[in-house]
């Protein structure tokens, strides 16, 4: 919870403003790569800025990697180098499966259904703010792995509007699904859950937390920790293998280039030959 806050807390400073969907879409890469992997093996303060990186190319808010870690605090150039190494990482392990369905869309489309549909509620712009408001606390839960996007929308939206005079209770059983009970209650009941997480969200305070970093740092995997010299090493040996690799793959190609050079130059001096 509290690195989520921090990721939420750059995606909020961020220079140029970014776009909702890559909020949401950086915190789905962060809880989805920590279902298989453990805080001591990679530390988080590591992976949220990597996730946020990735969701900003996923989602086509183009910003070079300069001009990302010109929005983080500390050493720079350091960051650049953490998150350009954890990037391939997070992919592999998000199974290369980074197209994200945020709630956003949904949200629109039943405004406009609202406004369309069901008139009679009045404005719908009073609502936005609150709208907001749900979707900010939203992300600090694991409803994103749980629930469809257009779920956690319909949800947004009654909680809003519950706050309000009108009521969305009519526009949902008279409109949305007229006619097919079968489906209201277990609807009911997901908005239900989704809206009772969603309010027993509680941010942590960086007080609290400060006892388990320093336990993380005592069972840190040294190989994934950048200030390791376990690290610093490995990476060392990471680029003399490719270095070698390389090499090898350059001896290989000029090795081919001489054989083929020589197979040609001996198919010429046989057209060359006199005949019998």
């Amino acid at each position: 919870m509290f690195y989520e806050q921090k990721l939420f807390e750059l995606c909020k400073i961020f220079k140029p403003a970014m776009p909702p969907s890559v909020v949401g879409t950086g915190f789905h890469y962060f809880k989805r790569f920590y279902l298989k992997n453990s805080v001591m093996d990679y530390h988080p303060r590591d992976i949220l800025a990597t996730c946020v990186y990735l969701a900003a190319k996923v989602d086509e808010f183009n910003v070079s990697i300069g001009s990302f870690v010109a929005n983080l605090r500390g050493d720079q150039e350091k960051a650049s180098g953490i998150i350009l190494n954890n990037e391939l990482l997070l992919m592999q392990q998000l199974g290369y499966q980074l197209t994200i369905h945020n709630p956003y869309r949904p949200i629109e489309g039943f405004l406009i259904d609202i406004k369309t549909r069901y008139s009679q509620i009045g404005s719908i712009d009073k609502v936005r703010p609150k709208i907001d408001e749900f979707l900010e606390n939203y992300y600090f839960t694991d409803l994103c792995l749980i629930y469809a996007p257009s779920q956690i929308a319909l949800a947004a939206i009654i909680h809003a509007f519950s706050q309000e005079p009108g009521s969305l209770d009519r526009y949902v059983i008279d409109v949305l699904i007229p006619g097919d009970e079968s489906h209201l209650g277990p609807l009911v009941e997901v908005i239900r859950s989704i809206r009772k997480t969603v309010r027993d969200v509680k941010r942590v305070s960086k007080d609290s937390i400060k006892p388990l970093e320093i336990k993380l740092e005592k069972c840190r995997n040294q190989a994934n920790n950048p200030d390791s010299d376990v690290y610093r090493q490995k990476m060392v040996e990471s680029l003399e293998a490719e270095d070698e690799r390389q090499a090898m793959k350059s001896a290989r190609i000029e090795e081919e280039t001489r054989r083929m050079d020589a197979e040609s130059l001996g198919d010429m001096q046989s057209l060359d030959s006199p005949g019998l």
